[in-house]
C-alpha cells in the first residue's frame, strides 16, 4: 500500500506547524519554502486540512494557517483520512461481501494499521524533535 504524496506533505506540513509555530499563523510562502513543495499544490492540502478541522486559515497580512485543534490530540489517522478519504483500501473483485475470506483479511489489517496511526499522534514527533 502507498499513501500519496499528498499526504507526505500534509503530515509535513502539520509537524512544522506543531514545532515551530504552534499558535501563530504561517503563511503558505513561508511553508512551501520550508518544505521544499510548490504553493500551489500545498494550498490544496491545507485546505484539505481546513476542512477536516485540523487547521485554520487566518486572512489579513499576518495571516496564514495554525492548528485549529489541540496539538496533542491530532492523529496520523487524522490527517491521513483529511487528504486520502476514509474508504478502504481493498475492495474484492468478485462481490464475494463479508463472505470474502480474502477481504477478511485485507480488512482485519487495514483495521489495524489504522488503530497503530490513529495512536500515534504527530506531537510525539515534536517531543522527539525537540527531547
Amino acid at each position: 500500500m502507498k499513501f500519496s504524496q499528498a499526504t507526505d506533505y500534509a503530515l509535513h506540513a502539520m509537524l512544522y506547524l506543531m514545532a515551530e509555530t504552534p499558535d501563530k499563523p504561517v503563511s503558505v510562502q513561508i511553508l512551501a519554502e520550508k518544505l521544499g513543495v510548490s504553493q500551489t499544490y500545498l494550498s490544496k492540502m491545507l485546505t484539505k486540512l481546513v476542512k477536516a478541522g485540523l487547521i485554520t486559515s487566518v486572512s489579513g497580512a499576518n495571516g496564514g494557517y495554525r492548528l485549529k485543534r489541540n496539538r496533542d490530540e491530532i492523529s496520523f489517522l487524522d490527517v491521513i483520512h483529511a487528504i486520502e478519504g476514509t474508504s478502504s483500501l481493498f475492495e474484492c473483485s468478485f462481490n464475494h461481501g463479508s463472505e470474502c475470506l480474502i477481504q477478511q483479511v485485507v480488512i482485519d489489517a487495514e483495521r489495524q494499521m489504522e488503530q497503530a496511526l490513529k495512536n500515534k499522534k504527530i506531537s510525539d514527533l515534536v517531543k522527539q524533535l525537540k527531547g
